[in-house]
């Protein structure tokens, strides 16, 4: 009977351990997806800012596929110069997405009418890239959710498997 106790036992806690190592595992994942999102935030504030002009600021309605919904596109062209050479750019944000809808897709391009004057920040490295918007840092503050998964997930595989005391 002891025997059948101590495997039933063992069976349990080897179990509970391994719940743990999967939440850990998966906050560990979510928190480095944001770490991630956060990290490419911060680095456009390291870019370059110069001044730039709105040469185009208009929604592209399309169909990404012939059974697919209505998309509006941002579309922002604008011309900056550097190092004494002019360029052109067209990203509001690093990733510009298309709406379904009309009026969100327009809010994006609103404060960019024709012929407005703006700051765009510009990739050192990479001077064919530039932005309008740095993306928001919200990732990094809400990084604390999947760690308490990380640290719960943790605490329960060592309490699974740490030995246990004679009563």
């Amino acid at each position: 009977m002891m025997s059948d106790n101590t495997s039933s036992s063992t069976a349990g806690r080897l179990w509970l351990a391994s719940m743990g190592l999967t939440l850990a595992l998966g906050g560990a994942v979510f928190t480095w997806v944001l770490w991630t999102a956060w990290q490419r935030a911060e680095e456009t504030r390291r870019w370059t800012p110069l001044p730039c002009h709105i040469i185009a600021s208009r929604l592209e309605k399309e169909r990404p596929t012939p059974n697919s919904n209505f998309v509006f596109k941002p579309i922002v062209h604008y011309s900056f110069t550097l190092d004494g050479k002019p360029m052109t750019g067209t990203r509001i944000k690093r990733v510009d997405s298309p709406s379904q809808h009309e009026d969100l897709a327009f809010k994006k391009i609103e404060p960019f009418p024709v012929g407005s004057e703006h700051t765009c920040f510009v990739n050192p490295t990479d001077p064919t890239v530039s932005v309008l918007k740095h993306d928001t840092r919200a990732a990094l503050y809400s990084i604390w959710f999947p760690l308490l998964f990380v640290v719960g997930g943790l605490r329960m595989t060592w309490g699974a498997l740490r030995p246990s005391r004679p009563m």
